[in-house]
């Protein structure tokens, strides 16, 4: 029996870039398609099925803004946004119309296939809802609304807790400043990034084996922050 591979497709309008995206995933064995442009890959992703897009936001003849945006008018496709651009705003509004993760080029084969695979684990369907999870000597109870640390029982804050509840659902994924403030304090709050920053503090020191060098609450400077495992 052939096993099924997950099938990618590559939009990107430098042959280069292409050619190198494509060898990483290509040794990885993964099936990859190519796009050149914003007409060509809505066409791909109208007749065929796939598991993740690769997108590069300059293209000839469109933003991948917008391509990300009628995407996601119809499907949740997992999308790693693959940008030069240097202006973080970019990459923020990328990110807030439904781009699941971005990386900045130039960036190394290991660190694309990581993000690859990191959004199709994410991408899998759950046979049975998840309420414990387990990082370093941390375990927390979603249901239960207990955190423990080695056994024994960690005092998170309303806040705490749910900023927390918000990075384990949505584990490897970056969540932008403006969003993680809406879902907390309201939509008045979007551009107060400094209760953000003091939450997270607060999170790093009760559960990061260093709070000073974090392991598992990364910041994406200028963008938001990421919770990996």
């Amino acid at each position: 029996m052939t096993p099924d591979y997950p099938n990618v497709l590559v939009v990107e309008d430098e042959p280069n870039i292409r050619r190198f995206i494509r060898t990483a995933l290509e040794s990885e064995a993964y099936q990859v398609l190519e796009a050149v442009n914003h007409q060509q890959a809505l066409y791909l992703l109208k007749q065929q099925r796939f598991d993740i897009l690769l997108l590069d936001l300059g293209l000839p003849d469109g933003d991948g803004l917008t391509l990300i945006s009628t995407l996601r008018s119809w499907s949740n496709l997992p999308i790693l946004v693959l940008s030069a651009r240097i202006n973080d705003q970019d990459k923020i509004q990328a990110l807030d119309l439904g781009a699941d993760d971005y990386l900045s080029k130039p960036c190394s084969i290991g660190e694309l296939l990581a993000r690859v695979r990191a959004l199709l684990r994410r991408s899998q369907p759950q046979l049975t809802t998840t309420y414990i999870y387990q990082f370093g000597e941390i375990e927390v109870d979603l249901q239960q609304r207990r955190v423990l640390r080695a056994g024994g029982i960690i005092h998170l804050t309303p806040i705490e807790f749910q900023l927390l509840n918000l990075f384990l659902l949505n584990t490897d994924r970056v969540l932008t400043h403006r969003y993680l403030l809406r879902e907390l304090w309201g939509g008045s709050y979007v551009e107060s990034n400094h209760y953000l920053r003091v939450y997270v503090r607060h999170l790093r020191q009760k559960l990061e084996d260093d709070p000073s060098q974090p392991k598992y609450f990364l910041t994406e400077t200028g963008i938001g922050y990421r919770f990996q495992i």
